[in-house]
């Protein structure tokens, strides 16, 4: 029998999507892991049989304990300026979008399996716009303009983040999202 795992494999996961969304895919060592998340070499491809097997463990709970949840809140934000502050705003104990965008630009044009989380999840995220889009112009349906619109609002969102992480201000960015929905709300669709 073998011996019991010394770690806790959500705690490292959680860890991982830290290490992967400060420093991507390709910019992170198996040494990095190790030190960041406090396992072994060995447990850590017992357990995820690679980084890249890590990496997908730790995108897909990412998706879905991090941005669904964000995507929940944003399709019941009263408003696009709510919306759109809702997914902008980060912090420690809201992550973001950045492992996601990390995702989106480095592994998934290489990766079919991470290409396919992202897309499901850009949809969703688009799906959640679109509806707040729909109910701040009473009468409007769900038409091939909303839904261009909606994809638009989330490629702004992503822009946002990536000049975030390229050094502007979370309150640039902030106040940048809301300038586009103060103006998308001033329109009609």
């Amino acid at each position: 029998m073998g011996r019991p795992r010394g770690f806790d494999e959500d705690q490292a996961v959680q860890a991982a999507i830290g290490v992967f969304a400060e420093q991507g895919y390709d910019g992170t060592s198996v040494d990095d892991l190790v030190a960041s998340l406090g396992v072994h070499r060995n447990s850590l491809y017992k357990t995820f049989g690679s980084k890249g097997g890590l990496y997908t463990r730790a995108l897909r709970w990412h998706v879905e304990h991090q941005v669904r949840p964000l995507v929940t809140a944003v399709a019941a934000a009263g408003d696009l300026t709510e919306a759109m502050h809702r997914v902008l705003a980060t912090d420690a104990a809201k992550p973001g979008l950045d492992l996601l965008l990390r995702a989106a630009v480095e592994r998934a044009p290489v990766d079919p399996e991470v290409a396919e989380v992202v897309a499901q999840c850009l949809r969703e995220i688009d799906e959640a716009l679109g509806r707040v889009l729909i109910a701040e112009h009473p009468g409007a349906e769900r038409t091939a303009r909303v839904e261009t619109l909606a994809t638009a609002l989330t490629a702004t969102v992503l822009g946002l983040r990536l000049r975030a992480r390229a050094g502007t201000s979370d309150t640039q960015t902030t106040e940048a999202g809301r300038a586009v929905a103060h103006q998308l709300s001033q329109h009609e669709i």
